[in-house]
Order: C-alpha cells, then sequence, then structure tokens
C-alpha cells in the first residue's frame, strides 16, 4: 500500500540509486579485497628487485670480499634507502654480522630476527616480522661472488605502516569514485523519471491504470464495434461489439496481432495510415453483413502511428431510423392537423357569431367530405401504415405552408417485404416534396401532383411542381453532397434522396424548365410481402 502512494519520479530515482548503491558497494568489497593483494604483491616485487640490485652490485661484492672496501657498502646502501623510499637496506656477511643500516651505530652487530638464517643458506625469499624498526615486510637476496660462492646476505625492509598507508589510500580512491558513481547515478534517475513521466503526460501510476481500466471498460460497454490497428496495419484492438459482429459474419472472434487486410481483405485503412484523413459514413459489407463504418487516424505528436474504424450494423440503425422517421411523421402529421383544425374552429366560431348558419352548414360538410375524400383515398390504397401516416402528415404540412398537394395512388400500394424498403421511400417522397414546397415559396402558383403506382414488383414515383425550374448546369451537382444554392449546411436532401435510391436498385429521371417546374420520376424495385399485391 505504501508503495502504491509514491510518486513515479520517487520510486524510479529509489530504485535506480539503490541498483547503483548495491552494485557500486559489491565493487567496493571486490575492489578493497583486490587491491589488497595487488599492493601486498607490489610491495614485495619491489623489495625483492631492489634486494636483487644490492646482491649484485660490484661495491657490496667488493666489500664483502675485501676488508679495506667493507665501508663502500654503508654508502651504497645509503644511496639506495634514499633512492627508493624504504625502510632499510641491511647488507650481512655470512655469520649474519651487519655491514649497512640506516642507524650507523647498529653496524658491526648481528641481525636483530632469526629470519635471515634461510638467507644465508642460499634462498631468496619475503618475510613479515617486527626488527628494530618495527613491524617491516622484508625481501632477503644471497649474495654471490664471481665465481656462484655465497658471500652474504641482502635485506630490504618495507614499514608495514607504509603498506596500511597505500591500502587506505585506495580504500579512499575507491569510495570517492563510488560517491561520485552514486551522485551521477541519482542525477542520471531523476532525469530518466523526468523523461519517463513527461512521456506519460505528468501522469502517476495510479492514474495510468485507472485510465486504462476506465478506456477498457467504455470501448467494452459501447455498441458500436471499435477496432484498432498500428502503422504496419496489424489488429490491436477489439471490442466486444466488434467480436460480436464477426462472429455474425462468421469470421474468427480473435483477430489481434493479424493483419486486417487477411483478416477482412476489403477492409481497406491504408489511405487512413497514409493521408490521416478520417474516411466516415461509408457503407461496407462483411460477409453478407451490411455495416456502416467509420475510419479515423490515430495521431500522436503529429505523427500517424495507426487507425481506429468504428462500425455498427446497419440493419440495426435502419431498425432505428424506421423508428424515428416513424415518431418524426406522427409528430409532425399531429402539428400540423393541430394547427389546421385551430384555424377551421376560428372559422367555425366566426360563422356561428355572425349567425350565417347555412353556410357553416356547408362549410362543415365540404370539410367532411374533403377529409373523407382524403384519409380514404390514402388509407385504402396505401397498405404500409408508416407510409400511409407519413403522406397523411405531408398532405397536413403542404396544407399549413398554403401549398396545394394532390396524391394520385393508381393502383393498391401493398406492405413491403423487406421493412427497411419503408424507411428509404420516406426519405425519398419526404426530401422530394420538402424541397418542391420549399422551391416554391415565391411562386404565385403552388401546387404539388404525387402520383404511386405499383407494378410488377416495381414503385413508380412521380413528383412534379409549379416552381421555378433548375437550371441545366444546377442539376448536375444537385446529388452532391453539401451541394446547394441556398447557403451553407445545406444540400443534403437530394443526396439522400439518391442514397436511398441506390440502395433499392432504382433509378432517377429529372425533367425541369427554367419557370416551368420541375418534374422527378423514380423507380425503384418494390417487393411485397407473401400473397399481397396490387389487386387485394
Amino acid at each position: 500500500m505504501f508503495l502504491r502512494k509514491l510518486k513515479l519520479s520517487t520510486m524510479i530515482t529509489a530504485l535506480v540509486c539503490l541498483v547503483v548503491l548495491v552494485s557500486l558497494l559489491i565493487t567496493d568489497v571486490l575492489f578493497n579485497s583486490t587491491i589488497n593483494n595487488i599492493i601486498r604483491e607490489n610491495l614485495e616485487e619491489r623489495a625483492i628487485i631492489l634486494s636483487d640490485i644490492v646482491a649484485q652490485s660490484d661495491e657490496v661484492i667488493n666489500g664483502l670480499k675485501n676488508k679495506e672496501h667493507v665501508g663502500d657498502i654503508q654508502v651504497y646502501a645509503n644511496e639506495i634507502l634514499k633512492a627508493s623510499n624504504v625502510l632499510y637496506v641491511v647488507v650481512m656477511d655470512m655469520n649474519g654480522i651487519r655491514l649497512s643500516h640506516p642507524i650507523p651505530e647498529r653496524i658491526g652487530g648481528l641481525y636483530s630476527t632469526k629470519d635471515h638464517k634461510a638467507a644465508l643458506q642460499g634462498k631468496q625469499y619475503v618475510s613479515i616480522s617486527k626488527g628494530t624498526m618495527g613491524n617491516s615486510l622484508k625481501a632477503f637476496t644471497p649474495i654471490y661472488d664471481e665465481n656462484r660462492a655465497q658471500i652474504g646476505a641482502v635485506s630490504v625492509g618495507i614499514s608495514l605502516e607504509r603498506i596500511d598507508e597505500a591500502i587506505a589510500q585506495g580504500r579512499r580512491n575507491i569510495l570517492i569514485a563510488t560517491n561520485i558513481g552514486l551522485l551521477v547515478g541519482i542525477i542520471c534517475a531523476i532525469m530518466v523519471a523526468r523523461f519517463i513521466k513527461q512521456i506519460l503526460f505528468g501522469l502517476e501510476p495510479l492514474a495510468i491504470a485507472k485510465i486504462l481500466e476506465e478506456r477498457n471498460t467504455m470501448l467494452q460497454s459501447v455498441r458500436e464495434g471499435v477496432i484498432a490497428v498500428d502503422q504496419d496495419s496489424k489488429i490491436t484492438l477489439v471490442n466486444k461489439s466488434a467480436k460480436r459482429m464477426f462472429k455474425k459474419a462468421g469470421l474468427s472472434e480473435i483477430p489481434i496481432g493479424m493483419s486486417i487486410q487477411d483478416y477482412m481483405p476489403s477492409f481497406n485503412v491504408e489511405n487512413v495510415l497514409k493521408t490521416g484523413k478520417s474516411e466516415l459514413d461509408e457503407g461496407y459489407t462483411l460477409n453478407g453483413v451490411s455495416i456502416l463504418l467509420n475510419k479515423v487516424p490515430l495521431i500522436v505528436n503529429k505523427e500517424v502511428v495507426g487507425a481506429i474504424a468504428t462500425f455498427r450494423d446497419k440493419t440495426e440503425l435502419n431498425q432505428l431510423a424506421e423508428q424515428l422517421t416513424g415518431v418524426k411523421a406522427y409528430a409532425e402529421a399531429l402539428r400540423a392537423q393541430s394547427h389546421e383544425f385551430m384555424n377551421k374552429l376560428h372559422v367555425i366560431l366566426g360563422m356561428v357569431r355572425m349567425g350565417m348558419y347555412e353556410q357553416l352548414t356547408t362549410f362543415i360538410n365540404t370539410l367532411v367530405d374533403h377529409r373523407n375524400h382524403e384519409v380514404g383515398n390514402v388509407t385504402k390504397n396505401i397498405k404500409d401504415p408508416a407510409l400511409a401516416g407519413f403522406i397523411m402528415g405531408k398532405l397536413s404540412y403542404a396544407r399549413e405552408k398554403q401549398v396545394e398537394l394532390s396524391i394520385e395512388i393508381d393502383s393498391v400500394i401493398p406492405e413491403p417485404k423487406n421493412l427497411s424498403s419503408t424507411h428509404e421511400i420516406v426519405t425519398i417522397l419526404g426530401n422530394l416534396i420538402d424541397n418542391a414546397i420549399e422551391a416554391m415559396e415565391d411562386s404565385p402558383i403552388k401546387e404539388i401532383d404525387v402520383l404511386l403506382n405499383y407494378y410488377d414488383n416495381s414503385l413508380k414515383i412521380i413528383v412534379s411542381d409549379t416552381g421555378p425550374g433548375i437550371d441545366k448546369e444546377v442539376t448536375r451537382h444537385i446529388f452532391e453532397k453539401g451541394f446547394s444554392t441556398k447557403g451553407q449546411n445545406r444540400g443534403y436532401g437530394l443526396y439522400l434522396m439518391e442514397q436511398s435510391v441506390d440502395r433499392l436498385g432504382g433509378e432517377i429521371n429529372i425533367h425541369s424548365r427554367l419557370n416551368n417546374g420541375t418534374e422527378f420520376i423514380i423507380v425503384v424495385p418494390f417487393e411485397s410481402k407473401k400473397g399481397e399485391d396490387a389487386h387485394d
């Protein structure tokens, strides 16, 4: 629990410092042992070399052979002593009598310790013992004349205190290096911690874990399928909705790590990865399952590092659209009829107050006959309740806009086999009628004629108006998304209408002349429910 509360920078700094400290301590222990041995070996080798030099010098050999030159030994030993900075250089004869010593008064006396006897027997060695000048490391070397006959021995001593000082100095150097290394480690740890935290946008581990859990929960809870790919088009993430849709399409449920081209060959994300531009609201068929697809680039530091695709089963969207269309049409119909009914009530109230009872009777009879004819014509010939209700709503809406809308139905139109057909036909009729009403806003004569004809599994829709017509140049672009001559944020009605016609597999013809109205002729396949036809 304590570690969970620590900041990321603190954890990284502490961890790096701990690793550096342990490494340096281990190194210190190993180096101390090694350096102690090396220093001792170096000093022993140095003492041996000096004793060899003294044993082979002409002054020492002549002094041991000729008593008259014995004084040269002390002079030479002092020179070596000054040059080498050792504790002492003692030359002795075969009886162990000193012929040189740093303290002249001791010359002529016997060597003080008993560790020299092996040297007088021709052996070269090193020993540690306490003599007249304290504890010392001693190197003994026998002295031979030109006939290889031993004539004495030499002892070179190095103070153990100097050895300890040399070892202590080595340890101090290691300790200094250890402290420097630890300081550098701390500085580097702090820099690494700051760099990592910067990469993580300043978030602490707990915050990162929380965001990750929230993201996973969010991804798994959304109804849309979500699939993410990296720069190499490898699938890196798939949520539950996507897996469910893949299963419905007969695909493997676990595509993580696969190339998206291998998993879904026609699912192209290369353009999004290359251009970094989104591709929205595209229709796509996944093994027979129709989906609506959005592809968006994943950009980090202005670089495309992958792409995310979201998609939804088109059947579900169509069902939602049908429900929305039905509710909207019903609401519009109620609103228009309510407004129209209020106007009629005002007329009736005015006639009652004025006592115009005969005219009132005629007016009411006309209203009843017109309403019965209008409602009867639509409900009798259109078997699809949603489509019939939609047309009734448009009749009321047209009267509200002071436009005369005439609905002519040549034959009975049955319910469609596929419910999505109703949505598409409502989209086609709704946009054509709304466009015609809007186009005739400034026209002196405002009339719209709608003809519906069902024959041989085809539905023919003709919508003509008395509006200003459409210029030939404009006609070429009216189905383009966003194109409009009426300002911004317009130009979607006819685009959606054409999309619906294409989805039904139909065709569109336009006849228009300036100042002489416009006529749209739409023919779409229309398969009725089994057992129903135009003669029911």
